[in-house]
């Protein structure tokens, strides 16, 4: 990742400058990182060894809960280490390549919702094709075509950053590598590049978001027609499926679809997206999600009936 520039190491200012706060920072986002572990995990495993991993909804949601898992992992135990640590510094090539992952698994986790969001419409606007739609080498297409569109996103990000030249000051003031940041760091002109991030970065977000609340005031209108207890049941999933797309794409939208500035707030929405989301992700969808709990029970109650044997 050779550029002609005399940076070779950045400064990140992280969270705050007062070792009071980074300690309580350090203890909170310690517990985050391990409820984000122990909730996905017990998802992942819940579905994977159950009957529900032959239903595309799971199917998703597993993929979803790796995906976070491997987000959060990008960004969290570098910020916890700093908190720690009397100078918090990165190399340019640790830089970069946290750019490029943490796009690249942010990037996946919004097509994967994408995904959730038109199979859920298959199932409530089309149930009668809905086996045929969503078979499993539609959805197998789907997680490549994710997978995809999360490389050639971050794959953006990353050529736009790494012909950055970086001759001056090297203090990121943000907690981990992120193009905003680093495009105030650099010696040349990046309005043009800020656009370009924001054509990448911000559309991408808006675009998407904009299809996901259509696809669901379209699953809503179709609701009409249901019964009662149908709607019920449906309105519940794509609630569910609301309240983790809300609190995902707010901040994605709010940082990235502006010009190339920063603000003191941008920390604490980032937050949002590479912490708290993954650590709710698992309440939200399993909070009242009956077919869910069941499976949880029927898994764990047989692993521990095996081990006390």
């Amino acid at each position: 990742m050779g550029n002609s520039n005399n940076v070779t190491v950045f400064i990140l200012l992280g969270l705050s400058q007062s070792k009071n706060i980074e300690i309580f920072c350090f203890a909170l986002f310690l517990f985050c990182y391990i409820a984000i572990w122990m909730g996905n995990l017990l998802v992942m495993i819940s579905i994977t060894f159950s009957h529900l991993i032959d239903q595309p909804m799971y199917f998703f949601l597993n993929y979803l809960s790796l995906s976070d898992l491997c987000y959060t992992s990008t960004v969290t135990p570098k910020l916890m280490t700093d908190l720690l640590a009397e100078r918090k510094t990165i190399s340019y090539n640790n830089c970069m390549t946290q750019l490029f992952t943490s796009h690249f698994f942010g990037g996946i986790e919004i097509f994967i919702l994408t995904g959730m969001a038109y199979d859920r419409y298959v199932a409530i606007c089309k149930p009668l094709h809905y086996t045929v739609i969503m078979s499993r080498q539609r959805c197998n297409t789907i997680i490549i075509a994710c997978c995809f569109g999360g490389f050639v996103h971050s794959a953006v990000q990353l050529f736009l950053t790494i012909f950055l030249p970086f001759c001056g000051p090297n203090e990121i003031d943000y907690y981990f590598c992120d193009v905003y940041p680093l495009l105030k760091l650099a010696c040349t002109n990046t309005h043009t590049i800020g656009l370009l991030v924001i054509a990448n970065s911000g559309l991408i977000a808006l675009v998407t978001f904009v299809v996901l609340m259509l696809s669901y005031f379209f699953i809503l209108y179709r609701l009409r027609a249901y019964s009662a207890e149908s709607r019920s049941k449906a309105v519940s999933t794509c609630s569910s499926h609301i309240t983790v797309v809300v609190p995902y794409f707010a901040p994605a939208l709010f940082i990235y679809i502006r010009p190339a500035i920063t603000f003191p707030e941008d920390k604490v929405f980032a937050l949002f997206c590479t912490i708290f989301a993954p650590m709710f992700n698992p309440l939200i969808y399993t909070r009242r999600n009956m077919e869910m709990k069941n499976v949880m029970r029927e898994v764990w109650c047989h692993q521990i009936l095996l081990e006390g044997k």
